[in-house]
């Protein structure tokens, strides 16, 4: 199985083989900057099984843990596709938005709850301390 992810204008593509490690949810203020959303919803793939086509340029940023996140967005549009975290070596975060497919596998679990907006609310999902 393969799903592609792309950005809004279709230039940048991110290829997935197979199903992702794991789906979670991100409360973090770059987050919420980072989509323009209240959070974001990322699915990590093994590195090896993403296959990213198309320009693209990277923006890096510390984030609250000291470690270095390289972001991939497309030139043309801004969308972000990918990311890297030095938290997570090998593995690479999808934006799952990019999917666009709402059969999507849904997240299972919760990072930065404190920087959750209180209206937000998730069910079924484990909370994870940061």
């Amino acid at each position: 199985m393969s799903r592609t992810a792309s950005c809004s204008c279709g230039a940048l593509q991110a290829v997935c083989a197979g199903d992702p490690v794991r789906v979670s949810v991100c409360h973090c203020l770059a987050c919420q900057q980072r989509t323009g959303s209240a959070f974001g919803v990322q699915a990590r793939y093994d590195a090896d099984k993403v296959r990213l086509v198309g320009p693209r340029s990277t923006f890096e940023r510390t984030g609250d843990g000291g470690t270095t996140g390289t972001y991939a967005f497309c030139p043309g549009c801004g969308t972000t596709i990918s990311w890297t975290n030095g938290d997570a070596p090998g593995l690479i975060a999808i934006a799952v938005g990019a999917f666009a497919d709402p059969a999507f596998p849904a997240p299972v679990r919760a990072v930065y709850e404190e920087r959750q907006h209180p209206w937000v609310t998730l069910a079924g999902i484990e909370q994870h301390e940061c």
